[in-house]
């Protein structure tokens, strides 16, 4: 159902499931996300197989769902020939999309407008290195279009997420504000360290204070790179926590496939919860069997 609480009110009282990759899912139900646009291409193509995938989750236990919007840009579409208009149009599509997944549900379920970052929309990899040779105020100037669409939209959050570095950080920051809708910032890391190598000390420093910033954390990184992460977004913050790792599996982009063998494994939720996480789920190749795993070991149905 939609929420009756803020996100925010609903960490503060306990933890809160997101959900898994989507891409995957839509991948799992016969998807062919062999594109630049991955998951974005089926808000024309197949809008019923990404409400499908929402459902999938929601029925794990997620109670955030975070939309179809990841890779979806205004420059992206416009390569594949569709108008501005239409673009917005699809961007809203992304939230109509995941809170009618959700309003399937007799539990609040929350939705999280996934804002990636620039160079998911190039889809050469370039989103785990960052430091793309823009400026801050040209990554605003790319970001702010797509936050205002989608914040028009009506989520409940914006997820400000797979951040590589901290000049995009801040971009995004700078392009959320005063959109009305609260955000999370999410890195993703490798070590302890931005994908581009800034200290997460100084990435997370960058939320500190941010009044629109409900929580912030990393995703779309290695399991093992949490243990070190969640401590420091907390006691540098002081803020609730999100974590979602990928499976564990890496990304390859000049053959797009995965390799390596996954290591995601739900019980390390116990330790970041003990560390201050809130919001926990996965990213990449974490599927609805893992979040219900994750959500039966935090006991969370919506935030107890």
């Amino acid at each position: 159902m939609k929420p009756t609480r803020t996100l925010a009110a609903a960490l503060a009282e306990g933890t809160v499931v997101l959900d898994g990759g989507l891409s995957n899912q839509l991948a799992a139900q016969g998807c062919d996300l062999s594109d630049a646009l991955w998951s974005a291409r089926l808000l024309v193509e197949g809008p019923e197989q990404i409400e499908a995938a929402h459902l999938a989750y929601v029925r794990a236990g997620a109670r955030v769902l975070i939309t179809s919007s990841y890779q979806a840009t205004y420059e992206g579409f416009a390569w594949r020939g569709v108008s501005p208009d239409t673009a917005s149009a699809l961007l809203v599509r992304s939230v109509e999309l995941a809170r009618r997944a959700g309003e399937a549900e007799r539990d609040e379920v929350w939705v999280a407008a996934s804002v990636g970052p620039y160079g998911a929309m190039l889809a050469d990899g370039s989103e785990y290195r960052g430091r793309y040779g823009l400026s801050v105020r040209e990554l605003e100037r790319f970001h702010r279009p797509r936050i205002e669409t989608l914040a028009s939209a009506g989520p409940d959050a914006l997820a400000l997420e797979t951040v590589p570095d901290t000049d995009e950080a801040e971009a995004l920051l700078r392009a959320a504000a005063g959109c009305g809708v609260p955000v999370w910032l999410s890195y993703s890391i490798e070590g302890e360290r931005t994908r581009a190598g800034q200290p997460l000390a100084d990435a997370f420093a960058l939320a500190s204070g941010d009044d629109q910033v409900i929580a912030v954390g990393i995703n779309c990184c290695e399991p093992g790179d949490t243990d070190g992460a969640v401590e420091p977004a907390a006691s540098v913050t002081g803020k609730p926590v999100v974590v979602y790792p990928n499976s564990g599996e890496r990304w390859d982009a000049g053959t797009r496939s995965w390799r390596g063998d996954a290591t995601f494994d739900p019980s390390r939720v116990r330790s970041w919860q003990a560390a201050g996480a809130r919001l926990v789920g996965g990213c990449c190749r974490v599927g609805p069997e893992r979040i219900a795993e994750l959500s039966a070991l935090t006991g969370a149905d919506g935030a107890r």
